[in-house]
């Protein structure tokens, strides 16, 4: 295999304003590929090397739902059951209808929410927070995600429970969901059943960085398009004064980290070491589409063309809408500032790309990156 159009094409991004990239392709399990690119500072010229951080934001999602997904494989919960049936301030949830003048009503749910409404995206959740949601999220203590999720509970969510897609919190709920039906701390749920047998020595929460790698982590970036000039950004997930954590975006990770949990699912559930973190039928519902036309109809992001939407990743299900040459069932998700994972069973592939840029232009990078590595096969 020639590579060297996608090594072309990951030096050509610092013309879109890029500061660095690392990028691991691996078939069968096995590395076939590495480049790293560019920086992990500018201002220092740091460069990108064999073990700088990366915050992932979204990418923390897919490690969210997995780890509850080890749950669902224990019977402690069905997906179907209503979510107040384990966390019971969800039980009397109401949502804003919004009349034809556009005038917002505060109206009862008709319908309860569902576990696989969180995984889906379908709760009536988002990312618009309020007052009290900022600060619960400031004043929750260390590790506070049942205090943040309590005063998430007291919203009103911003539609029928089931009937939407929009992106938002509801994977920090199953977080919680994750805490509470386990006895631990989300944080050590994940160290005890994810992170450590898979050997994972390098990914943890922003919350919890230690600090021998603190100076590890890759500074993020805004790019000025006319000036053609950097600005550093907040470079961990969430801001600093948050305190629970963040299922939906609050871990720090390294490409080989993530690498070594990707594998896993791209192998059935079970990961070079032996380590059984899914069974194969889990990680093929995980994979599967789980959006009705309507709720696809919602689902509209024009680089995710092509996709629709399974427990907390995206699945290939059209190639032809998505104009895409990779194969149907690819599954996998990204990080704000431009992070991606994609896991593909049928080519035995996963590749892990790491960058730190605000906005990510994943539109422009993630698609083309797919159509290369996948033209180098």
């Amino acid at each position: 295999m020639d590579f060297t159009r996608v090594v072309n094409f990951l030096e050509s991004l610092g013309e879109v304003g890029i500061p660095g990239t690392d990028l691991s392709i691996y078939l069968k399990g096995n590395e076939v590929f590495r480049h790293r690119h560019g920086f992990a500072d500018l201002e220092s010229k740091k460069p990108i090397g064999p073990d700088t951080l990366f915050a992932i934001w979204s990418m923390t999602k897919v490690i969210t739902c997995a780890s509850a997904l080890r749950l669902y494989e224990e019977g402690r919960y069905l997906l179907t059951d209503p979510l107040y049936e384990y966390l019971p301030g969800f039980k009397d949830m109401k949502y804003r209808k919004t009349r034809d003048n556009g005038m917002v009503d505060i109206e009862p749910c008709t319908g309860h929410i569902r576990i696989v409404d969180l995984f889906t995206m379908s709760s009536g959740l988002t990312y618009n927070f309020s007052e009290n949601l900022i600060n619960a999220a400031k004043t929750a203590q260390n590790t506070g995600l049942l205090e943040f999720v309590s005063a998430l509970s007291k919203e009103p969510l911003y539609f029928e429970p089931g009937t939407r897609w929009h992106y938002g919190l509801s994977h920090d709920v199953v977080g919680a969901l994750v805490e509470t039906l386990s006895g631990k701390p989300f944080g050590d749920y994940l160290r005890d059943e994810i992170f450590e047998p898979l050997g994972m020595d390098d990914t943890f929460f922003n919350l919890g960085i230690p600090e021998d790698k603190a100076g590890r982590i890759a500074s993020a970036y805004s790019f000025d398009e006319a000036t053609r000039e950097h600005k550093k950004v907040e470079p961990t997930p969430m801001p600093g004064e948050w305190r629970f954590e963040c299922g939906g975006g609050g871990l720090i990770s390294s490409v080989d980290d993530y690498a070594k949990f990707a594998n896993a699912l791209c192998a059935g559930g079970t990961a070079a070491n032996g380590y059984r973190l899914l069974g194969r039928a889990t990680v093929e519902l995980m994979r599967a589409n789980q959006l009705d036309c309507a709720r696809m109809g919602d689902y509209n992001w024009i680089h995710h063309s092509g996709y629709g939407y399974g427990l907390g990743v995206r699945t290939m299900v059209d190639r032809a809408a998505g104009g895409a040459n990779s194969y149907t069932g690819e599954f996998g998700w990204s990080g704000m500032l431009g992070t991606f994972v994609l896991m593909d069973p049928s080519a035995d592939l996963t590749y892990v790309y790491a960058q730190q840029l605000m906005p990510s232009k994943e539109g422009y990078v993630s698609p083309r990156l797919r159509n290369i590595i996948y033209a180098c096969l």
